[in-house]
């Protein structure tokens, strides 16, 4: 299970160098991407701070250079409306892979009941209601994600709970704000959970990580 967080202090930084964590840009955050590091982007659609389609894949071409460590983008979304973030997504998922970044789509509720473009994205990030996120469609939308063989992720993962059950049922890594508050003391937690979950282990991390 990889994690995905702020960059929220010097010691969260040295994890991430290390290779113990990933690194999460918005465009609302003017995060700058840490080279070597492994990141994604958000698109603060959540938080409500999407900037709009054109300021995004413009925030995107600055970091270009670093898209070859991006695990993916995600596309614009509306919260806990399938049919809205598809009709939203469905113009942003080429023009993003076009900037040569892998793409995701987010699952929100409903999208059981729709028709998926699986070819269209390289990552399903389960995102949605509480209640949606962690019941049974979200879980048959990740099984049917990994026969398709993409990469799945869940958002807004902030306990061991909530950890363990994203790995339980099949995503590949999940974000959330956890270390965003009190970074120094929510590290050793986190990465003890991780632990936990078999990552990281001295074996994945890169040549001459402490």
């Amino acid at each position: 299970m990889r994690y995905f967080a702020t960059a929220s202090g010097p010691k969260v930084r040295d994890a991430m160098t290390a290779g113990l964590l990933g690194q999460i840009a918005t465009p609302a955050a003017g995060n700058r991407v840490h080279p070597g590091v492994e990141w994604i982007a958000d698109n603060a659609v959540f938080a409500g701070r999407y900037p709009g389609n054109e300021a995004y894949l413009a925030w995107l071409a600055e970091r270009a250079p670093y898209a070859a460590d991006c695990r993916f983008v995600v596309a614009p979304d509306v919260v806990a409306d399938a049919a809205a973030t598809l009709a939203l997504s469905a113009p942003m998922l080429p023009r993003i892979r076009a900037l040569g970044f892998p793409v995701a789509l987010v699952a929100q509720d409903g999208l059981e009941d729709l028709d998926v473009p699986w070819d269209a994205f390289d990552c399903l990030f389960i995102g949605g209601s509480t209640e949606w996120k962690l019941g049974p469609a979200a879980r048959r939308l990740t099984a049917e994600a990994r026969r398709c063989g993409k990469w799945v992720h869940m958002g807004r993962v902030n306990s061991r709970q909530r950890l363990q059950y994203a790995a339980a049922i099949g995503c590949d890594s999940a974000d959330g704000t956890y270390l965003a508050f009190g970074p120094g003391r929510n590290l050793p937690t986190l990465l003890s959970w991780l632990r936990e979950l078999g990552w990281p282990t001295l074996f994945d991390q890169p040549e001459g990580a402490a």
